[in-house]
């Protein structure tokens, strides 16, 4: 594969990414902006990206916000908030047209920045706070949000487990917040906290697309000023807890009225991103629950048939694996020796180099694929800033190729079942 052509530079406190392509005729932009997940700030922060999208000094109202996006050719704007790791990111995703291929003379680029910086720097205030009609429709929002989890069984299934699992670490703490929490939450106190993330997150930039760098840091001194910044008083990089495992394997059932029972395993993988096995454990993944000629999937799910469905995922930067599974609640005991039975393979190295090399192929498409959108190309480049680590993506293909079947056995061994969660109908 070849090189992708990424050149990074400051503006300010801003961690500025470009990525030249002339393979879009769009221009994306990204930026994060990550705190360590911290109890006392994690719903505040959860809060704090829907009220600076929603209205801000020069587009007071999310008609405004909707008709300025329209106005630059059907511009797209997201905000959000995150987990990677044990940090908490707060997002904006902008997409806009390149001018470069309309007759207009619209400089769409400019004002895409230009507008960012006014969601992000300038928002709509009041008596110097956040306008109270933003805050308590968000608010509103938020917990209408929360609450909704409850209903998404699988999503509230993964959610329990962390909880669980994590229960006296960062990671522990789920996204966005508490909803007993919110209603504390005042217009005043708010905007002195998003002060303060203005001052001390990391702040990290992206943009991809046919743009010049000379260009691109000419309009960024123009648009993009961050408040000036105490060095000595960052947020600094939060590391991931690695706590012993006081009780291997124990297990959590709880009873809802439901019909389809949720039963979620909780590993330790002891690999993260930064570590030189992490293209193994993502072989590993593929083999064992990753994909659709997994151990999971055929033998749990397909053979056995003990699951509606049954798959696994790995948290690249806290060191986690989750197995998800829809079972019977009746077949509960089976389904979890079946589990056990494929790790117990996975750690023999029961498994054919077809099958290896099949895995392969499936983790090199998918990475393709990601590659081949803009948003994805910056989450994938966005694990090097994360962690430091210095691993340009074309090299990932090469790094894939290189997994032995020693490797894959080799890493499985390192992984360590922590909890299991059940939910299950009364009835059962």
């Amino acid at each position: 594969m070849e090189a992708i052509n990424e050149k990074t530079f400051q503006i300010g406190p801003l961690n500025v990414h470009l990525v030249e392509s002339q393979t879009y005729k769009t221009n994306t932009l990204v930026l994060h902006m990550k705190a360590p997940l911290k109890q006392e700030t994690v719903t505040k922060r959860a809060l704090l990206p829907s009220i600076l999208q929603s209205a801000s000094e020069d587009y007071p109202s999310r008609q405004q916000v909707r008709s300025a996006l329209d106005e630059l050719y059907g511009a797209t704007l997201q905000a959000d908030v995150g987990k990677k790791g044990e940090n908490q990111l707060i997002s904006f995703r902008m997409d806009v047209a390149n001018e470069k291929f309309l007759k207009a003379d619209t400089p769409l680029l400019k004002e895409a920045l230009s507008m960012l910086a006014s969601i992000v720097l300038r928002p709509k205030l009041e008596d110097g706070a956040f306008a109270s009609e933003v805050v308590n429709a968000e608010k509103r929002t938020l917990k209408q949000r929360l609450a909704s989890v409850y209903d998404d069984k699988m999503r509230y299934a993964n959610k329990r487990l962390t909880e669980e699992m994590c229960a006296e670490e960062p990671y522990g703490l789920f996204v966005y917040g508490k909803e007993e929490e919110v209603d504390e939450i005042d217009p005043s106190s708010l905007y002195e906290y998003y002060k303060q993330v203005l001052k001390k997150d990391k702040l990290d930039l992206y943009v991809v697309g046919d743009v010049d760098e000379d260009t691109l840091k000419t309009l960024l001194l123009e648009t993009m000023t961050f408040p000036e910044r105490d060095n000595n008083n960052q947020e600094t990089a939060q590391e991931p807890t690695k706590p012993a495992i006081k009780e291997p394997g124990r297990e959590v059932i709880e009873e809802q009225d439901i019909q389809q029972g949720k039963l979620h395993l909780g590993y330790r993988t002891n690999v993260t991103y930064r570590d030189d096995n992490y293209f193994a454990l993502q072989v590993f993944n593929g083999l064992f629950g990753g994909s659709s000629h997994s151990k999971l999937f055929l033998n749990v799910r397909e053979k056995e048939s003990l699951a509606y469905y049954a798959s696994s995922r790995v948290e690249s930067h806290k060191g986690l694996m989750m197995v998800m599974s829809g079972i019977e609640p009746a077949k509960y005991d089976r389904a979890v020796d079946i589990i056990h039975k494929q790790m117990e393979d996975m750690k023999n190295g029961e498994f054919t180099d077809q099958e290896l090399d099949q895995t392969k192929a499936v983790l090199k498409n998918q990475l393709l694929e990601t590659m081949d959108v803009p948003r994805g190309l910056v989450e994938l480049s966005y694990h090097n800033e994360l962690t430091g680590v210095d691993r340009p993506l074309h090299k990932w293909f090469e790094a894939v190729d290189n997994v032995t079947k020693e490797d894959v056995t080799q890493v499985a061994n390192q992984i360590e079942l922590d909890t299991i969660y059940f939910l299950k109908g009364k009835e059962a």
